[in-house]
This record gives structure tokens, sequence and C-alpha cells, in this order.
């Protein structure tokens, strides 16, 4: 299998993918962290994707080193985080979103996590691999 959790610390901006209705929309994302099974990101509570996920918490992250090989999606439930706490430590890592946020609890500051439950691989000459988490 694919240590995951490395290729997102080496390679951490992908494509989430969510639910729209009946249709799939896609976006650029830059993850925050992992922890076990668990990939970390952030958005604006203002987005379309914000409630998306929320009607749909189904989503697939998809991330890939230059040369695209080996490309990782990662399938599973998001789960919004509203730990103050765990805001402010994720933040304090982040200038970006000390400038876009302010503070911790900003209303509009949302920390979620992609709980992977299976993991898809595709390496150029070899073909796909899944494994369930």
């Amino acid at each position: 299998m694919i240590d995951y959790a490395e290729m997102i610390k080496q390679n951490p901006t992908g494509v989430l993918a969510t639910r729209n209705g009946d249709n799939v929309d896609t976006r650029v994302l830059h993850s925050a962290f992992t922890d076990g099974n668990k990939v970390y990101f952030t958005t604006s509570g203002e987005k379309p994707m914000y409630a998306q996920l929320m009607v749909n918490p189904n989503a697939s992250f998809c991330c890939y080193p230059p040369n695209y090989s080996p490309v990782v999606t990662l399938n599973g439930k998001v789960t919004f985080v509203d730990d103050l706490e765990f805001k402010t430590r994720v933040m304090e890592k982040s200038e970006m979103l000390k400038r876009n946020y302010q503070t911790p609890d900003n209303p509009a500051f949302k920390l979620f996590y992609l709980g992977v439950e299976e993991v898809k691989s595709y390496t150029p000459g070899v073909g796909t691999e899944r494994e369930e988490v």
C-alpha cells in the first residue's frame, strides 16, 4: 500500500471532489496535515464547498508528485471540527490562515478532516491498486 500520509506531506496540494446535487464539483485544495487515517483541511464557511459537505459529507481527495507517479486518491466522509483549542493550534502554523481569518474563533474559519475509508493509487506501468482502510 502507498504511504498516503507521506505522499500528502510531500505533495499537500491536490484536488478535492464533493457532491453538488447530482453533479460532482472539484477544486484545488491544500491539505493541512494528517493524523492516522484523517487528512485535515481548512475552508471558509461562506464557500459552496462547505455547504455541499454539510449536505453530503462524502468526498474524495487526489494528490500526486510532479511526475504523476503515483497518483493517490483518498475516499471517505468529512467531519467538521469545532474545537477552539485545536483550531488555534492549526492557525498558529499558517500565516495564510492568520491573514484570511485573523482569529480561530472567526465563524467563517472551518476545520475539517476526511476520514480515509479507501485508498486508490495508480502507477504508470503497474496499474490501479485499491485498499480499504
